[in-house]
């Protein structure tokens, strides 16, 4: 039986980040933070996709607990709660989701990329399937499975699909996390995030969309305490190295607005119809501050970094 529940994890449940684990990362914006934060969490102890020893099951069954009945695992897709112990059962029980798709950089199940816990969660089968390999952005078809309705969207005109609200700032995060895990060294893909749709749903390329919907939701739903102690398990358990947008979330807009230059707007000139959300260079949601630079977010989906003048 699948059950929607309300996660509620007691308060100190989770450690806390290791003394000195970001020290090297301290000062650095952009790409350079990026290399840095590469050079933190990269070389992390792996796990084989399906095996007799610990595997991605195993681990699963750790990090998505539900812990209001510890037999189960949570669906990210869907929020139900399910007996872990099934695993796939011939397709009836529940599979191994990889939030970046295995397909974008073509990396399938293979140790690194394929087996990276910090970006793969739970999910019921046939909304696995339905997901496919889209890409993540905004869409307003809900995604009714046979089971019933999920709370997750997609769409009928484009290849998207949007995660349900409660876990959307966490798919972001856990999208930004392999973007900056795996950067080619080692025969690795070397995977990007890019602010457009691709015309090619079938596409190999080691790329995942959509950037700007990717920043928003980020904002929108901010890291939870089930996301911190997922984070803790997986580093303290098992792969030994840390998601560091869980950790620091103004790492987020500190890497992927800095190439954005900086536009100069009087603040008499602002056109608020569109603008959707104003934050910091940390990702702080902000007021509009004079002499301040800023990130404006809009509806249609554009960034901008814009200095407010007099």
């Amino acid at each position: 039986m699948k059950v929607l529940l309300l996660l509620l994890l007691p308060l100190g449940c989770f450690a806390q980040i290791p003394q000195g684990y970001y020290d090297t990362a301290i000062g650095f914006t952009g790409d350079s933070l990026k290399t840095k934060l590469y050079q933190i969490v990269n070389n992390h102890v792996e796990f084989p996709y399906t095996s007799t020893s610990t595997d991605v099951w195993d681990i699963l069954k750790e990090t998505d607990k539900d812990t209001l009945n510890p037999n189960n695992v949570i669906l990210l897709y869907s929020g139900w709660s399910v007996d872990a112990a099934q695993e796939y059962n011939g397709g009836s029980g529940w599979s191994r989701e990889h939030v970046w798709a295995k397909s974008r950089g073509d990396f399938g199940t293979a140790l690194g990329p394929g087996t990276d816990v910090h970006a793969l969660r739970p999910c019921d089968v046939s909304v696995n399937s339905a997901r496919n390999n889209r890409w993540f952005a905004e869409c307003s078809t809900e995604y009714i499975d046979p089971d019933g309705a999920t709370g997750s969207y997609t769409s009928s005109t484009a290849w998207v699909w949007k995660p349900r609200d409660e876990v959307k700032g966490d798919v972001a995060r856990m999208i930004f996390y392999m973007a900056t895990r795996y950067e080619g060294d080692n025969g690795e893909p070397d995977l990007e995030v890019i602010n457009s749709i691709p015309s090619d749903n079938n596409m190999t390329l080691p790329y995942h969309a959509l950037l700007s919907d990717l920043l928003q939701w980020h904002l929108d739903d901010p890291v939870s305490d089930w996301e911190r102690n997922r984070n803790d398990i997986i580093y303290y358990d098992y792969q030994n190295n840390r998601n560091p947008y869980i950790d620091h979330p103004e790492f987020v807009t500190q890497i992927w607005t800095s190439s954005l230059s900086v536009e100069e707007v009087s603040s008499g000139t602002i056109e608020s119809s569109e603008l959707i959300k104003v934050v910091n260079l940390n990702g702080q949601e902000s007021e509009v501050v004079v002499g301040e630079i800023l990130i404006f977010i809009y509806s249609n989906g554009s960034i901008k970094k814009v200095l407010i003048t007099e």
